[in-house]
C-alpha cells in the first residue's frame, strides 16, 4: 500500500547530506553560524519538515577536522556516517547500506535554504515509477538542488564509475548514461537560475545570512516563493554574489578529471 503517496517498495527514503570542513573556498562553512545556528542545522531543520523523507543521515569524512561534524550530529540526534574524503560516491554508498535505504535523496550541506516542498516534489516525481534518477533542473535557484535516485542506481554507479569527477560528485555517472538509467528532470515554472542561494564563499554566506535576517532569524521553514518575494523587494541583495559561476566545483573537477580505481 502507498504510504504518504509513495509505494512501500521505494521506502525507506533516506536523505543523505554530504558535509565536510575542508572546503577550499570557504573552509568550515558547514559549521559557520547563521542566526545562531550552524549552516548544517538549517539544512537538517528544513529537511525534517519534508512529508516524505523517512530518515536523515549526514555523510562526512574520516578526516580529523570532521570530528566536529560527528559531534554536532551526536548532540542533535542526527545519524552520521564517516567515510572517504575524495570518493564521495563510496561515502554515499556506505551510508545508504547502513540505513537500508531503497531511495536516496542527495543534499549538500552548503544549501541552508533547501526547500522541503521542492524536495517532496522531486521525490513525488521519482515515485511516479519507472525512474532511476529525478533531479531539479537549473531553472531553480542554485542552492535548492535536489536529487533522488534508487539504491540500485547508486550501487551500479559505485561499481562502475571510474572518473574522479563521477566519484567526487556522486551522480554524474547516472545522469550522463541515459542509455543505462532512466532519468527525469523537474523544471520550475519560472526560470530562477540567475539566483544563487548556496554557500560556497563569503559572498554567498553574506547573501544567505541577509535572507535569514530578512525573515527575523526564525527557525520556521520559509519557502522559495517567500524568498523570491523578499528579494524582489530587496534587489540589491542579489548583487552580492551575482558574479559567481554556477556549479563551479563540478566544472573544476571536469578540468582536472582523471581515471581512478
Amino acid at each position: 500500500m502507498p504510504i504518504g503517496g509513495v509505494k512501500e517498495g521505494l521506502r525507506p527514503i533516506v536523505a543523505i547530506i554530504q558535509a565536510r570542513m575542508s572546503s577550499t573556498r570557504l573552509p568550515g562553512k558547514v559549521m559557520k553560524e547563521i542566526c545562531g545556528h550552524p549552516v548544517l542545522f538549517h539544512v537538517v531543520n528544513r529537511l525534517r519538515s519534508s512529508r516524505l523523507i523517512d530518515r536523515i543521515m549526514v555523510a562526512t569524512t574520516v578526516e580529523p577536522s570532521d570530528g566536529v561534524i560527528e559531534r554536532w550530529c551526536g548532540e542533535n540526534n542526527v545519524e552520521c556516517h564517516r567515510g572517504s574524503l575524495d570518493d564521495v560516491l563510496e561515502r554515499y554508498y556506505e551510508a545508504a547500506l547502513k540505513t537500508g535505504a531503497a531511495t536516496i535523496v542527495r543534499i549538500t550541506a552548503d544549501c541552508p535554504l533547501i526547500d522541503p516542498e521542492i524536495v517532496d516534489t522531486v521525490i513525488g516525481k521519482f515515485a511516479e515509477g519507472g525512474w532511476d534518477h529525478a533531479g531539479t533542473e537549473a531553472t531553480y535557484p542554485d542552492g535548492l538542488d535536489t536529487e533522488v535516485f534508487s539504491f540500485r542506481a547508486l550501487e551500479k554507479a559505485h561499481q562502475e564509475a571510474r572518473l574522479a569527477s563521477e566519484r567526487e560528485h556522486v551522480t554524474p555517472y547516472i545522469w550522463k548514461n541515459k542509455d543505462i538509467f532512466r532519468v527525469v528532470a523537474v523544471r520550475n515554472a519560472v526560470d530562477l537560475s540567475y539566483m544563487r542561494w548556496t554557500v560556497d564563499d563569503e559572498r554567498d554566506f553574506t547573501l544567505v545570512t541577509r535572507i535569514f535576517e530578512g525573515f527575523g532569524c526564525a527557525d520556521r521553514v520559509f519557502h522559495m516563493g517567500e524568498i523570491v518575494e523578499f528579494l524582489d523587494r530587496n534587489p540589491e541583495i542579489l548583487s552580492i554574489n551575482s558574479a559567481i559561476m554556477r556549479n563551479e566545483g563540478y566544472a573544476k573537477s571536469l578540468r582536472e578529471d582523471k581515471t581512478v580505481r
